[in-house]
């Protein structure tokens, strides 16, 4: 099937030049001018082009997990907090696999680090949203993003607490854990609201790249391209990447 594709697309071309040729019959022996000539020439070079561009069409994808780094880029330095804090985890909990400290120290102290880790990936959340907030680029999608601000306010003071209480030492563990599961199921759905936002947004720049350089179609890319033909298949990834780095 696949050898029959050219052959396809070779007599495709073949009958449209030949409808050409048909229009531009042989006129009366010493009347065909030169400009007749030059318009048949240029019609029979846009077919041309056309079929090497594989019909006309424009193709364009983009990587939308490398769109959203420039999201995670942005607050690249709140972002070391929060791998300190899971490094320190995964340290206590070698520890205490090594039995170098007893389980009321371990006790104590993961109380601590997981709220601190909490506290340090919603601080980095809100960062991002303050980012997006600030923006007149996010204009659009404002009274969204202030929503989700008012949600983080009141859940950064709950986790706040969550640390204090951690910090001086946890009386009812059932009462801090309960608390503790309710607030990161509630940054998780905050962390999802702003990614979706920030999809958004990703989808909004593409969109506008393709239409001011012409493309008749973008798709996105899942996992790994098998194949590119890059006369034919653009990347806009970078383009899209540039644009929202100019709006943080």
């Amino acid at each position: 099937m696949s050898r029959s594709v050219p052959y396809v697309a070779g007599l495709a071309l073949l009958l449209a030049v030949g409808a050409i040729i048909l229009q531009f019959a042989l006129p009366p022996e010493g009347s065909l001018d030169d400009g007749r000539i030059v318009a048949l020439e240029g019609q029979v070079a846009s077919l041309q082009a056309q079929q090497a561009m594989g019909g006309g069409l424009r193709v364009a994808y983009l990587d939308a997990e490398q769109a959203f780094k420039v999201f995670i880029e942005a607050t690249a330095d709140l972002r070391e907090r929060v791998t300190e804090k899971a490094s320190e985890i995964n340290d206590l909990q070698n520890e205490y696999a090594a039995s170098t400290i007893s389980r009321e120290e371990y006790q104590q102290r993961a109380s601590e680090l997981q709220a601190e880790f909490l506290d340090a990936q919603l601080t980095l959340d809100i960062s991002t949203l303050e980012r997006m907030i600030a923006s007149d680029d996010f204009a659009d999608l404002r009274s969204e993003l202030v929503q989700w601000q008012e949600r983080a306010e009141l859940l950064s003071t709950e986790v706040k607490n969550l640390v204090s209480m951690a910090k001086m030492g946890v009386v009812d563990a059932t009462e801090y854990q309960s608390r503790y599961t309710s607030a990161q199921n509630a940054f998780t759905q905050f962390d999802q609201g702003l990614t979706q936002v920030a999809t958004v947004k990703i989808v909004q720049v593409a969109r506008s790249i393709a239409v001011s350089r012409g493309f008749d179609m973008v798709l996105r890319k899942e996992n790994v391209l098998i194949y590119q033909n890059q006369a034919t298949l653009i990347d806009i990834t970078d383009e899209v990447k540039t644009k929202i780095t100019g709006y943080l």
